[in-house]
């Protein structure tokens, strides 16, 4: 459903595998905060390349774990002696970060109240080892009024094209009203400043979707 729905979603998922290649440290604990199915931790497994690694992957939903405990078996029977995955039914609120060397928000923090992202951001930049990467995808909006409506109408073309239906469409949209907050690219590279990120770039963007890497 995210690939059908999300413009992008593909290449932001083959992009974590490469940076975990990049960035995971030997002896290091990876993260995926609110995990879904497992596509990040998954991307990260595939990408490690050093020793004793673990990936925790969180989602508060008990039946999406179910279904991505069986996608992760299946995985690693096909690639034994991968980094293990350990699947953690919690609020992404409330786990500890902790020599941490990556650490994945993919299309996460919008769910959040405003408060709470200042406060996650700053416990996993606090979490994270010295030069630690943190992957953050978000759905935005664009500062300026008319080229934001045309991002959203780009998106729902986008949505047409993967055969998403216009009541559909509209159901989603309400359905997603005042539950996904989205902000600006600007507002999301200050919160990483003040967290403690001390390098943020956009390296992907498909319409209102964005995703960025912060080097703590």
């Amino acid at each position: 459903m995210l690939r059908r729905s999300i413009p992008g979603y593909a290449a932001t998922i083959e992009a974590i595998g490469s940076l975990a290649a990049r960035y995971v440290r030997a002896g290091s604990n990876c993260y995926d905060l609110g995990c879904s199915l497992g596509a990040a931790s998954i991307a990260m497994q595939q990408g490690i390349n050093v020793p004793d690694c673990r990936i925790l992957a969180v989602d508060t939903s008990s039946a999406m774990l179910k279904r991505c405990a069986e996608i992760v078996a299946d995985e690693e029977r096909r690639s034994p002696g991968v980094a293990p995955i350990e699947l953690i039914e919690a609020d992404i609120r409330d786990i500890a970060i902790d020599n941490a060397s990556m650490v994945v928000l993919n299309y996460t923090l919008q769910f959040l109240a405003m408060d709470d992202r200042d406060a996650l951001l700053g416990k996993i930049c606090r979490g994270l080892n010295d030069g630690g990467l943190l992957v953050l995808s978000e759905k935005v909006v664009d500062e300026n009024p008319t080229m934001e409506e045309l991002l959203v109408d780009l998106h729902h073309e986008h949505k047409r094209r993967n055969d998403y239906s216009a009541l559909e469409i509209s159901r989603k949209r309400a359905a997603l009203e005042n539950v996904l907050i989205p902000e600006t690219i600007s507002a999301h590279r200050a919160r990483l400043a003040a967290a403690g990120f001390r390098h943020s770039a956009v390296w992907l963007r498909y319409f209102n979707f964005v995703s960025i890497m912060a080097i703590r």
